[in-house]
């Protein structure tokens, strides 16, 4: 009888978090230690779900609405005042949704590290859309996560959470 080991994917470090951020919207990007970011509730938060090859869940990302908007704007090349928009009205474009979620999704890149189990993006979802109840609770688990402040230069600040189990 073989016994499978469940092997967790590391936390990324905020040096690989800023470094990727910056590569990727280009621009500057400052991260220090923040607080968990709320799923629930207006406007919500941008959440990815990372499953590895058997398609076992096993990390979660989540920008609160703020870095959500930023980071929609800032890799498609909008102004900040696209971003600042979608603050006021409490409403993310689907532009800046499908923007925020292709982060998330080379977010994954991070995961992927010798000795870690291949993370791949799973599902994206939007602020404002209902989660499953798994994913509600996977993203906020204590344990294995780490919480940063986010500031994209000339965009803004929001807030994120990396959850690995």
């Amino acid at each position: 009888m073989t016994t499978e080991t469940t092997v967790i994917s590391p936390l990324p470090s905020n040096l690989a978090i800023r470094n990727l951020l910056e590569d990727l919207l280009g621009r500057d990007v400052e991260v220090v230690p923040g607080t968990p970011c709320s799923v629930g509730g207006a406007p919500g938060a941008a959440v990815a779900l990372y499953v590895d090859d058997h398609l076992r869940s096993a990390a979660v990302t989540v920008f609160d609405f703020a870095l959500a908007a930023h980071a929609g704007a800032a890799i498609g090349l909008l102004p900040p005042g696209a971003s600042e928009a979608a603050l006021e009205d409490g409403e993310l474009p689907t532009n800046l949704h499908e923007n925020a979620a292709e982060v998330l999704n080379i977010m994954a890149s991070l995961f992927n590290v010798p000795g870690a189990p291949h993370l791949k993006l799973h599902a994206a979802y939007a602020p404002g859309e209902v989660l499953r109840s798994d994913v509600t609770e996977m993203a906020t688990r204590t344990g294995s996560r780490l919480d940063l402040t986010v500031k994209i230069a000339r965009y803004g600040t929001g807030a994120l959470s990396i959850v690995t189990f």
